[in-house]
């Protein structure tokens, strides 16, 4: 159902859940470099992530930046590398009831062809499967990105169809898997960060399904 907005507000929500995805692909991609966890550390991004409900504690902003990334490395391998048991940040080992399946299963498939099928340019900066977390954030970023740009230059049916792809990849894949993920990480994980990412990771992708349609104006 298509419902009237904000005229003025569309645009920059879309950009907001633009960088939101752009943030989280990041974290999920890679153990956090230096240049992260300063910009984590700055009181402007302390703030942005304190209005979006994310609280890393006073023990991250204190710790040693050398420290804090050794931590970080080892946090990040533990959970989603391994060796040993680790959670697979990839959709088609998380099939529909938190089962596990297989690396490239049909999902893998389906999330490579999904984004293929849109024709939008996506580089993706982590080079593994199609269907690992950070490549679907990724993709997601570029999609409210474009849906944001074309609504400046006032193709509005434009920015509709990418908001109308975002949402289609939200409840087919994301919605369908990443819950089960982020439950797995908040279960196991002995850091903040990580636990506080997985929250937020989880209403964010509830909350994005919930965003309205539009009717471009006359």
């Amino acid at each position: 159902m298509i419902n009237h907005i904000d005229q003025n507000d569309f645009a920059e929500s879309a950009l907001a859940r633009s960088n939101i995805y752009g943030l989280l692909a990041i974290i999920y991609r890679e153990e956090p470099s230096k240049d992260l966890i300063k910009e984590i550390k700055s009181a402007q991004f302390e703030n942005a992530l304190s209005n979006l409900g994310v609280h890393f504690g006073e023990g991250f902003a204190r710790q040693p930046e050398e420290k804090l990334l050794e931590t970080l490395a080892i946090e990040f391998a533990r959970l989603f590398i391994g060796p040993g048991q680790h959670i697979s940040p990839h959709e088609s080992v998380h099939l529909e009831g938190g089962k596990d399946g297989a690396l490239w299963g049909d999902a893998t498939v389906k999330v490579q062809q999904f984004i293929e099928s849109t024709g939008l340019s996506h580089k993706c900066e982590y080079r593994g499967l199609p269907d690992h977390i950070s490549v679907e954030l990724e993709f997601m970023q570029i999609v409210s990105k474009e849906a944001a740009q074309r609504w400046k230059k006032n193709d509005y049916y434009g920015s509709e169809n990418c908001l109308k792809i975002e949402q289609k990849f939200l409840k087919e894949h994301l919605s369908k898997w990443v819950p089960f993920f982020c439950n797995k990480v908040i279960k196991k994980t002995q850091l903040t960060i990580y636990r506080e990412t997985a929250i937020f990771t989880k209403n964010f992708i509830k909350f994005a399904c919930s965003t309205p349609m539009f009717v471009p104006p006359a």
